[in-house]
C-alpha cells in the first residue's frame, strides 16, 4: 500500500527515478522548515527536451498560480543556474546538493541562486523516506554520482562523483519502507553497478543486494535500475541467478549496437559482450527479461552502424526499449562532432520503436495462458515479476496486494487476465 505522506509543497519532477526519490525528500524537508505555499520543480538534464519542458512547465506555473513561489532545482539547475534564474516566473535556484537540506527552504535562507560545486561532494545526504505519493512500488537511493565520461553525457557534470550509501543505512531505508507497507523496492542511483566502488570497506552491488535480502526477510520484491553491462561482475551475476526475490527483469544501459560508435561513445564494452551477457544470464535464469537504453543517431552513426544497434534487439533478446534520439548537450564531445541531420534521427527512431513495440507485442503474446504473479498498483493494474504490465478484468484487489492472475490476452501493449482459481 501507499503510506501516508506529510503535506509540503507541490513537487514536480521530471526525469529518472533518482528524482523521482529525491522529490519526497524535497517535499519532506520543504515543509519540516514551514514552506507549504510553494511548487518546487526538479529538473533533468539528460537531453535538450527535458530543458525545454521544464522551462514550459515553469511559465505555465506562473500563469496558473501568480502569487506562489516557484523554486528550480535538480540537474538542469545544478549546470545552468543563471539562466533559470534570468527567467522571470522563478524566485530561487537550487543546486542538487542544497535542494536536499530544510535550510534552503526555510524564510531566513540567503540568497535566491544557492548552488555549490558538486564535483567536491563526497557524501550521500542520508534521508530516510517513508513513503512515495500515490506509489506502491518504492524508490531506495543506493548511490550517486558517476566517474566515467561518456562522450554524450552531461550528467556527471550535474551530480557529481561516485559515492555510495552505506549498507546499514540501506537496509534501514529498506525496513523503513517495508514497515510502510511497500511491497517491492527499486535501488537506483546514477550507476548502480559502480556500488561501492571508491570505498574498499563496501560490497560491491550483487554484494549489497545478496545483503538487503537476507536482512529484510520481509520484502517481497525487489528491482535494479539501469545497469552498466561492463560493471556486471561474478558476484552480482550470482544474484541475478540465486535470488528469487530478485526480479527476473534488467534494464542494461547498451546505447548502442555498433562497436565504432560504441568507442566513439566511450562505451566500455562492445556489442558481443551485451550479446553474450543477456545469453549467459537468461541460459542461468531462464525466463529474465531484458530491457534497453539505446541512443540513435549519435554523431557520426551511418545507416549501417543504426541497422547494427536495430539487430541488437533480436541478438540480446530485449523486450523493453528506452529510445532516445541524439541530443546534444553543450560542454560534451560529442556536440562537438559531426552530426547527424535532425530529420533522420527522427526516422530512426520512430523505426527503433516501432521495433521496440514489436519485440515487446512478441514477449507479452508468449505469456498468454501462464499465470502471473502481480503486485496491483492501481485500478486493477500492477505488473508481472518480468515487469509485464497487466489488467485483471474480474475485479479490482486492491493496491498493494499480490494476485495470481491467468493471463488470456493482450491489449494496447498490456496483459489481459483474470484472478486465477
Amino acid at each position: 500500500m501507499t503510506a501516508g505522506l506529510r503535506h509540503g509543497p507541490d513537487v514536480v519532477t521530471f526525469g529518472c527515478r533518482l528524482n523521482s526519490y529525491e522529490s519526497e525528500i524535497i517535499r519532506h524537508e520543504a515543509a519540516a522548515a514551514g514552506l507549504i505555499d510553494a511548487v518546487v520543480v526538479n529538473t533533468c538534464a539528460v537531453t535538450a527536451e527535458a530543458e525545454r519542458q521544464a522551462r514550459q512547465t515553469i511559465r505555465r506555473l506562473r500563469r496558473e498560480a501568480p502569487d506562489r513561489e516557484i523554486i528550480v532545482t535538480g540537474c538542469a539547475a545544478q549546470l545552468h543556474p543563471d539562466a533559470y534564474a534570468e527567467m522571470p516566473e522563478v524566485d530561487r535556484v537550487l543546486g542538487n546538493l542544497e535542494k536536499l537540506s530544510r535550510e534552503h527552504y526555510g524564510s531566513t535562507a540567503e540568497g535566491s541562486v544557492i548552488v555549490t560545486d558538486i564535483a567536491r561532494v563526497t557524501e550521500t545526504a542520508g534521508h530516510l523516506i517513508e513513503g512515495f505519493d500515490g506509489r506502491t512500488r518504492a524508490f531506495l537511493e543506493i548511490q550517486q554520482g558517476c566517474d566515467h565520461r561518456c562522450t554524450f553525457c552531461i550528467i556527471p557534470f550535474a551530480r557529481g562523483p561516485n559515492r555510495s550509501v552505506p549498507v546499514g543505512h540501506v537496509i534501514a531505508g529498506a525496513e523503513t519502507l517495508v514497515a510502510a507497507g511497500y511491497r517491492e523496492i527499486v535501488l537506483t542511483g546514477v550507476d548502480i553497478t559502480a556500488y561501492g566502488a571508491e570505498r574498499p570497506d563496501h560490497p560491491g552491488l550483487g554484494g549489497l543486494v545478496r545483503v538487503l535480502l537476507r536482512e529484510v526477510p520481509n520484502l517481497s520484491r525487489l528491482r535494479l535500475s539501469s545497469l552498466d553491462p561492463v560493471e556486471i561482475d561474478d558476484e552480482l551475476k550470482a544474484a541475478i541467478v540465486g535470488e528469487p526475490r530478485l526480479m527476473p527483469h534488467l534494464h542494461l544501459s547498451l546505447q548502442s549496437g555498433d562497436d565504432l560508435v560504441l568507442k566513439r561513445m566511450r562505451r566500455r564494452h562492445v556489442r558481443n559482450d551485451a550479446i553474450e551477457l543477456c545469453r549467459e544470464l537468461r541460459q542461468s535464469r531462464p525466463g529474465l527479461v531484458f530491457g534497453s537504453d539505446l541512443i540513435v543517431g549519435f554523431p557520426t552513426e551511418t545507416r549501417p552502424m543504426f541497422e547494427n544497434s536495430l539487430r541488437l534487439i533480436h541478438d540480446c533478446g530485449l523486450t523493453y526499449l528506452h529510445v532516445f534520439p541524439y541530443s546534444s548537450r553543450p560542454g560534451t564531445p560529442a556536440a562537438r562532432m559531426p552530426q547527424v541531420a535532425k530529420e533522420e534521427r527522427k526516422e530512426r527512431s520512430a523505426r527503433m520503436r516501432s521495433a521496440g513495440e514489436e519485440a515487446l507485442g512478441i514477449y507479452l503474446k508468449s505469456r498468454i495462458g501462464a499465470t502471473e504473479s502481480v503486485l496491483i498498483e492501481r485500478c486493477g493494474e500492477g505488473r508481472t515479476e518480468g515487469y509485464a504490465r497487466v489488467r485483471i478484468i474480474d475485479g479490482d484487489p486492491g493496491p498493494g496486494t499480490f494476485v495470481p492472475v491467468r493471463v488470456t490476452g493482450v491489449s494496447e501493449n498490456r496483459l489481459i487476465g483474470r484472478v486465477a482459481a
